[in-house]
């Protein structure tokens, strides 16, 4: 919805697509997604239908669906022809292949042209025009510039980038993190803990990024830095608060059910599997893998975390 009303402020003629039935009838009725985006409208405008043809001959089509739906979304997009540039702000890695989901796309959409967009912009505030900055990220610039033009506005503002590695990896493995520093708050612990898990969260992420074909700047940047940030101190963030009732003393099944998708939460297995594969050290997405699929104990977690043997920083 958020990006939808970007565009249509922005003249286009827009369309909301979902596979669910009952979700095109409720937004068609109440213009509006109490449980997401209170208090947030849609114009009458913009059109919402559950008939993916309306992509045909489209020049910009957006995914928007938890990570774990990517592919398949994609695989229904190929039946239409003409969708031109595509964009996803999907954020995560495929379960079993550990795929980026750029990557995932192009083996469903190898002729479109795609564009990765991320950054810390949770929803809730781009819908009601918070200022705020993200960024376009592809192989092909032209097609990055082409989404900057698109959605860019006074509230908006969007950078471009051609490292889709670096701005893909960040924008999944902050989630790790933020899910981390929501079990520290669960925990009651301090400011300083939270600015050491951020700052050493980072490291990991770079570290894992760059042996993976990304660039060590694009870490420090919106995608980076600025979205591990938000995620890890927003109460809009679904990572952060499963973190925290999870730090708080209930079970990983309860806090899924109480949060709903929690990206961070699948992302975990792949980073981890990542790190094995790579010969990478990532202590803390390690630990938090052992929490979240191992049932280690919050507190024996953050213990092995601080008496690990002493490093140079660097």
């Amino acid at each position: 919805m958020a990006l939808a009303l970007c565009a249509f402020r922005n003249g286009c003629d827009v369309t909301l697509w979902s596979p669910f039935r009952e979700e095109v009838e409720l937004l068609s009725d109440k213009r509006t997604n109490e449980k997401l985006l209170k208090g947030i409208f849609l114009p009458e405008e913009i059109k919402i239908t559950d008939d993916m043809s309306v992509v045909e001959g489209d020049t910009l089509t957006i995914i928007a669906t938890p990570s774990t739906a990517v592919r398949k979304v994609a695989r229904k997009l190929k039946a239409y022809s003409g969708q031109g540039i595509v964009i996803n702000v999907a954020k995560g890695l495929e379960k079993g292949t550990l795929k980026r989901l750029s990557q995932v796309i192009s083996e469903e959409l190898p002729d479109s042209p795609l564009v990765i967009l991320s950054g810390p912009s949770h929803a809730e505030e781009v819908a009601r025009n918070v200022p705020t900055s993200i960024v376009a990220a592809s192989n092909s610039l032209p097609a990055a510039q082409a989404v900057q033009n698109i959605l860019a506005s006074e509230y908006l503002r969007v950078y471009t980038s051609v490292d889709v590695i670096g701005v893909e990896l960040g924008g999944a493995l902050k989630n790790i993190i933020a899910i981390a520093a929501g079990i520290c708050e669960g925990l009651e612990l301090g400011d300083n803990t939270r600015a050491a898990l951020i700052t050493r969260g980072l490291a990991e992420m770079c570290r894992l990024g760059v042996c993976m074909g990304g660039r060590e700047t694009t870490f420090a940047g919106l995608t980076g830095l600025g979205d591990l940030i938000v995620t890890c101190t927003s109460r809009h963030s679904r990572n952060n608060r499963f973190g925290h009732k999870v730090g708080s003393g209930e079970s990983v099944e309860t806090a899924l059910r109480e949060v709903g998708t929690v990206e961070g939460y699948y992302a975990s297995e792949m980073a981890y599997k990542l790190s094995q594969q790579y010969n990478i050290e990532m202590p803390i997405i390690r630990e938090c893998y052992a929490i979240l699929y191992e049932n280690k104990d919050v507190r024996t977690a953050l213990y092995d975390l601080m008496s690990r043997p002493g490093r140079s920083e660097n």
